[in-house]
């Protein structure tokens, strides 16, 4: 079979996969971690070893986890656990940013990506019972605990002492039976020890998200939520644009025909994000919206489409030394994330609003 065939249906997995993960969080986060670690393997299997797959995982990473960090906005109930997502998920992009700036491996290290193992938790937690049983001290010491026993090490395993498991399997006899033996002994604790102590579950395992509230399940109420409570300039927006500058300046540090800085990137980004919330408020003021996701991606990538082409006139062929490929690229990552942001935002706004009154009443 063709490596370069191999390679790119890997690389397509990692942008289709994530994509479920509003859907069914568990196992499509799972799913990604699982194609994360498995794919050089895969590439060495064949023989082949992609030049500078370093950056190029660390990106797709950033992907899926936006897709998970967007699926936050979605899905979970507690605004606890939500406000240390979103500090979690930012606090490793500065990272990721950082160690793209500076080529300093210990960058991710300081910057651990604990937000993935902590939407696993919350996820395992919300398959068996409600989040809201659990306030912020729960969440902080479930962070806190990962982040300290779990990244700290991976990183440390992964980055600074630059080791690989297969190789390590490999080369070292004794590791693979050690690892078998910590895991079953991992899960003697959580069977025998954690188990037994677990106030009893409040519903079947649930692997699928919950519904939506009933106010906030059809576009038109969301539409008119996001009509009547956001502008183009205010936290929400000031997030997004943060969100998806940072992963563009990412993907420009990763793909070979970016010549623009990053400045200059962020801004051109950040520009796009202010028209599509432009846009976007203007027509949710006027009632236009789909239940669709694909019809409404479709169509915002049509518009950025045309902003891209308004631009490039403008500019008379300039538009920040791009390749054809990699302006679709960005059309491409600007148009899902925004519409997912959208989509998804004034969800969470409507159950921190309503939260709020509760606890005023």
């Amino acid at each position: 079979m063709d490596v370069q065939i191999v390679f790119w249906g890997v690389v397509l997995a990692r942008f289709v996969l994530p994509l479920f993960i509003p859907v069914y969080p568990l196992p499509a986060i799972v799913g990604c971690l699982l194609l994360d670690g498995v794919d050089q393997t895969i590439f060495q299997l064949f023989g082949y070893d992609p030049p500078n797959y370093q950056s190029y995982d660390k990106a797709m990473d950033v992907f899926y986890l936006s897709i998970a960090y967007l699926a936050t906005l979605r899905n979970w109930t507690n605004p606890a656990a939500l406000r240390v997502s979103r500090f979690l998920f930012f606090y490793r992009q500065i990272g990721v940013v950082l160690f793209e700036l500076t080529g300093l491996r210990w960058m991710l290290l300081v910057f651990p990506n604990t937000f993935e193992y902590f939407f696993i938790a919350y996820e395992t937690v919300r398959a068996r019972r409600n989040p809201l049983r659990y306030g912020m001290k729960f969440w902080v010491v479930v962070a806190a605990a990962i982040w300290i026993f779990v990244k700290l090490p991976q990183e440390t395993w992964i980055h600074v002492a630059k080791l690989d498991l297969t190789d390590t399997i490999r080369d070292v006899p004794w590791f693979l039976p050690a690892l078998i033996v910590a895991l079953l002994a991992l899960a003697a604790v959580l069977w025998f020890v954690v188990r037994p102590r677990l106030e009893p579950a409040d519903w079947p395992l649930r692997l699928r998200a919950d519904p939506l509230p009933v106010e906030m399940d059809e576009a038109s109420e969301r539409i008119a939520f996001r009509a009547a409570h956001n502008k183009v300039f205010d936290l929400a927006g000031l997030e997004k644009i943060v969100l998806i500058g940072l992963i563009c300046v990412i993907y420009g540090r990763v793909l070979p025909g970016v010549n623009a800085g990053d400045p200059e990137l962020f801004i051109g980004i950040a520009v796009f994000v202010v028209l599509n919330s432009a846009i976007g408020l203007w027509a949710a003021r006027r009632g236009y919206g789909w239940d669709s996701v694909v019809l409404s991606f479709v169509v915002l990538l049509g518009i950025n489409i045309v902003l891209v082409v308004l631009a490039d006139v403008a500019l008379a062929g300039k538009i920040g030394n791009l390749r054809l490929a990699d302006i679709l690229f960005f059309v491409f990552l600007v148009s899902i994330l925004t519409m997912l942001y959208d989509r998804y935002h004034p969800v969470s706004e409507y159950r921190a609003r309503a939260m709020a009154k509760d606890v005023a009443a």
